[in-house]
């Protein structure tokens, strides 16, 4: 079989030929699955040029996750994120808990694309967020990026009654059945959050100087929980100690190192209520 291998930081992955796995018994732990699709996700790009937190040792094989086929001509939905591999591989063996079933007619391609990007605001918001009101309200800052876009979704899943979306594209962004919209402008601190009023969830996709002027734009005295998810803006930001003393924040992060792997294994199912859209 075939893998793409990466042995430099930085380099195009190499086409490398070795030898396939052995098929585990019907009593193994194991499940092994033909690969037909893996997601090209932003982390998966970056932990391929190894500017990642989550990837450090060479070789390095791509991929998180992906759609495949086991022995039994099952379609499953799969993730490497637990092994030492990854999921540009013609065929993996997985722990089975990494394993979920897919319906039947699902495109493999579409799951395995979105799935990555649908996770991380369902890690969000059930495993970074406490205590959230009924009918909570959500800012989406980034919300025309494809994660923010799904997190529309996921968010109205979860119970949202007020979403709320901010990027550059104001066109975009009224085809996404928001329920308001931010214009974000340029510089972004000409931004105006003057009505954006109290909000329980801030998701960020973006960070950078926006997130600072976010912060210091809120006028609500209720509590408000932020979610730091993704960098499409700037991997860093100033922010003046006392906006944050005198706001009623809550900050933190999301991704590999604030949920663990217990906390991501078995939120693919999350696809049994996406297919229905």
């Amino acid at each position: 079989m075939h893998i793409a291998q990466i042995t430099q930081w930085g380099e195009a992955p190499k086409y490398v030929e070795t030898p396939a796995p052995e098929l585990p018994s019907s009593d193994s732990d194991f499940v092994q699955v033909k690969v037909l699709a893996a997601g090209l996700h932003n982390v998966v790009r970056a932990r391929a040029q190894g500017t990642h937190y989550s990837a450090k040792t060479l070789p390095h094989i791509p991929g998180l996750d992906g759609v495949g086929t086991t022995a039994t001509g099952q379609h499953v939905y799969f993730s490497t994120f637990a092994l030492p591999t990854g999921s540009f591989s013609e065929v993996i063996n997985l722990p089975k808990e990494d394993v979920a079933a897919l319906p039947e007619g699902v495109d493999p391609v579409q799951v395995a694309a979105a799935m990555n990007p649908m996770l991380s605001s369902w890690m969000a918001l059930r495993k970074r967020t406490f205590d959230l009101p009924p009918n909570f309200s959500v800012l989406i800052v980034g919300a025309t990026s494809a994660s923010g876009t799904l997190a529309i979704d996921v968010a109205r899943h979860l119970g949202a009654k007020r979403i709320v979306g901010v990027a550059r594209n104001l066109s975009a962004l009224s085809q996404l059945g928001l329920d308001e919209t931010i214009e974000m402008k340029e510089p972004v601190e000409e931004t105006d959050f003057s009505k954006l009023g109290h909000v329980d969830v801030i998701l960020d996709y973006v960070y950078g100087p926006i997130i600072a002027h976010l912060i210091g734009s809120l006028t609500t005295k209720a509590p408000v929980q932020y979610v730091q998810i993704g960098l499409l803006g700037s991997p860093t930001m100033q922010l003046n100690g006392v906006t944050l003393r005198s706001t009623n924040i809550t900050m933190r992060g999301a991704g590999p190192g604030s949920w663990s792997l217990g906390d991501l294994r078995g939120s693919c199912l999350i696809w049994q209520w996406q297919r229905r859209r």
